[in-house]
This record gives C-alpha cells, sequence and structure tokens, in this order.
C-alpha cells in the first residue's frame, strides 16, 4: 500500500467522510475573481483583506508539497415536522444545519490532528491544519482535491453527500500525487438561485454574499430594512438554497453525533435571549458554531424576527429592548416595535428620541420614523 492509500485508509478508520488531495500551486485564475468580487463591492469584513494570502499556500508554509483537505458531513437525521406557518406562531427562531451540534471547529481540527498522528506512525512530516482560521479559500482546496465542484451557489456539492459538508484542509512538506477536479454537475438547475429569499446567488458560483441571509444573521453592520424582512425567522445561517438542490435530497446521511442538535433541536426561543446573562448564554449555546458572534448579534436576530412575526404578544419584550445597554438592540427594537405596531411604535420612539443619548442611535430612530411614517410599511 502506497502512502496516499495508507492516508485514505487511516482516514476512513477515524471517521472523515471524504478526503483529496491537491498540490501547493497558486490559485491564479481565482484572485482574478476576487479582485473583481472586492471591486463590485460583494466582499464581507469577515474576509482576508490580502489576496495574496487567499490564493497562495506557499505564503503559509514555504515548503508545502500537497495539501489534504477533508469534508465531514453534518446532513444529520433529526425528524423535523415544524413547518414555517407553525414556526411563525410558536415563538421560535431556526439555526442553521451548521449550528446545530457541537462547533465544527473543533470536531474538524481534531479529526485533521488525529490524522496527522496517524499518517506519523508511517513518516514524518510538517503540517499545518487549518478549519475556517486560514486565510486560504478553503472551498477552493476543496474544488483542486476533488472534494467537490462549486454549485451554483458556490457551495461545495459532494456526489455521495451534497453540500451539507464541512471543510478542514492540512498543509504538508508530502509529495503526494494531486487528484482531480470533478466536472461540475448543476447543468441546467436553477432551483438555488431561484429559492435565495434576497436573490444574492446571481448563478456560476458567484453570490452577493453582503445580501446573503447567512451572512446578514453574523454580521455587525447595519442590515438594510427590506432585506431585514426576508431574514424571516432565520437566528443563525440559511439554509435555504442547500434545501432545494435536488442532489441534497438523496445524499447519503453524515453519522457524526456531535452534529446533532441534542439542546436545541435546531431552533431557539426568541424570547430567552431577552433574560439571559452572557454566563447563561455561553453555558446553554457556547457549544454551537453560532456562539463565535455572541448574544447581542443573536438577540438582535430574535428581534428582528419578532418583527417578521408581528405578534403583539411580543411587545413586552421589544418595548424593554428600547432601554437596552446596547445600542443595537435598542435600534432594531425600534424597527421591531413599528414593524408590529406602527401607530403605538411611532408614539413610543417619539418619547425615547428625547432621552436617547446616542447620537447615532438618535438619528436611527428619526430615520426610522421618517420611514415608517412615509407609509412604506
Amino acid at each position: 500500500m502506497d502512502l496516499k492509500e495508507d492516508i485514505l485508509h487511516r482516514a476512513k478508520k477515524i471517521g472523515i467522510d471524504i478526503i483529496g488531495f491537491s498540490n501547493c500551486e497558486a490559485f491564479d485564475g481565482l484572485r482574478d475573481k476576487l479582485l473583481l468580487r472586492r471591486r463590485n463591492k460583494k466582499d464581507t469584513e469577515f474576509e482576508e483583506n490580502d489576496i495574496e494570502l487567499r490564493t497562495k499556500p506557499k505564503r503559509l508554509m514555504s515548503k508545502c508539497k500537497s495539501i489534504i483537505a477533508i469534508g465531514i458531513s453534518y446532513n444529520v437525521d433529526v425528524k423535523d415536522n415544524i413547518t414555517s406557518d407553525v414556526l411563525l406562531k410558536s415563538h421560535k427562531g431556526n439555526l442553521s444545519r451548521s449550528s446545530w451540534g457541537i462547533d465544527y471547529h473543533i470536531i474538524l481540527k481534531n479529526k485533521l490532528e488525529e490524522l496527522a498522528k496517524e499518517i506519523k506512525k508511517v513518516v514524518n512530516f510538517n503540517y499545518k491544519v487549518f478549519v475556517d482560521t486560514g486565510p486560504l479559500v478553503d472551498r477552493e482546496i476543496a474544488k483542486r482535491s476533488g472534494i467537490g465542484w462549486y454549485g451554483k451557489n458556490n457551495s461545495i456539492i459532494n456526489d455521495k453527500y451534497g453540500s451539507f459538508i464541512f471543510i478542514g484542509y492540512m498543509l504538508t512538506d508530502i509529495d503526494l500525487e494531486p487528484d482531480r477536479p470533478i466536472d461540475n454537475k448543476c447543468g441546467f438547475c436553477t432551483n438555488c438561485i431561484d429559492a435565495c429569499p434576497t436573490g444574492a446567488i446571481e448563478g456560476n458560483n458567484i453570490v452577493n454574499a453582503r445580501r446573503c441571509i447567512s451572512y446578514l444573521t453574523q454580521t455587525k453592520e447595519k442590515i438594510p430594512y427590506e432585506l431585514r424582512e426576508k431574514m424571516g425567522t432565520k437566528i443563525y445561517g440559511c439554509d435555504t438554497c442547500q434545501l432545494v438542490c435536488p442532489i441534497n435530497k438523496k445524499t447519503v446521511l453524515g453519522e457524526n453525533e456531535s452534529f446533532y442538535p441534542k439542546i436545541t433541536n435546531g431552533k431557539i426561543e426568541l424570547r430567552e435571549l431577552f433574560n439571559m446573562s452572557n454566563r447563561e448564554f455561553k453555558k446553554k449555546y457556547g457549544h454551537m458554531a453560532g456562539s463565535w458572534r455572541g448574544k447581542n448579534i443573536l438577540k438582535r436576530n430574535c428581534i428582528i424576527a419578532m418583527g417578521n412575526i408581528k405578534d403583539k404578544e411580543n411587545l413586552d419584550f421589544i418595548i424593554k429592548g428600547l432601554e437596552d445597554q446596547s445600542s443595537i438592540i435598542r435600534e432594531y427594537s425600534a424597527w421591531a416595535l413599528l414593524k408590529i405596531d406602527k401607530g403605538l411604535g411611532i408614539k413610543l420612539i417619539r418619547k425615547y428620541i428625547d432621552k436617547e443619548k446616542e447620537v447615532d442611535v438618535k438619528n436611527e430612530l428619526i430615520k426610522l420614523l421618517k420611514y415608517f411614517e412615509g407609509d412604506n410599511k
């Protein structure tokens, strides 16, 4: 058995679903695409600014010869009969499958380190592992390694497991034969483009990330009013484009129990965060990937969901939010209040404008009043 075959065998033994290999050559074709994306203002604040670092593996490891890419499915079998209509009435919001179980950064990093130990039983080598933590574009590594192809929604799609896969990679100084990239198999299907609530997917694996709901649930930037409405009851992430993908409807399910939503069942109680301390939040939700943004951003998203549900039973929570210590919570509470009860909202916000001490928040409240009084909503 040669080294590559041995690595494949060891990866399967430790519970890695997919593995592929690529060289360490620069991603020259991707560089121009990233530059164009930046010029068109379709990038985000979460991305590495240095495009050279994003496209040149040897900038991270000068003696890199091969990259080992891994994928683990998080498409776990969870029975959920809650329809969107029922969810609207249940005062619960959706968590993306990527944040159902234990933080995937931890799981995949541990798997990569475990794989490195296995490889060292055969050959001594140097390596660096990354799971969403390095500047390189991990999806490009996955594509070059034969893990899958770019879907029109820019997700990596694998023949066996679909697109609900977490990706990690290991830079190594081992010389391994690279795998061949897989040809795109999306064909004429436009399900993901048609289903995207905000029109963020433009096709040909081009996505305007600033309109993507997954991004909107994480950013600290001000979310445009019309996009808040498109978020519905999504509290962290968005799976819409993946759920409508026909390939995902016939894939093999993942078996890693770490990704089961044992605590949340994939939902979050919208009112809960209003009375929860940061310590309590970390204790209950600190295990999940979505917790990295902290309680306030998820609380903001719950407020947006309340505004979209328009249930007056939530007014006490929203009005309480007008006096929150966080300026973000005060601003979004004002928006949600106007969505739920425009007349009451205008009356209360006029009152709170005089009490507001932060200039930026006061200006936002004035802007909201003009927007809603102008019969925009």
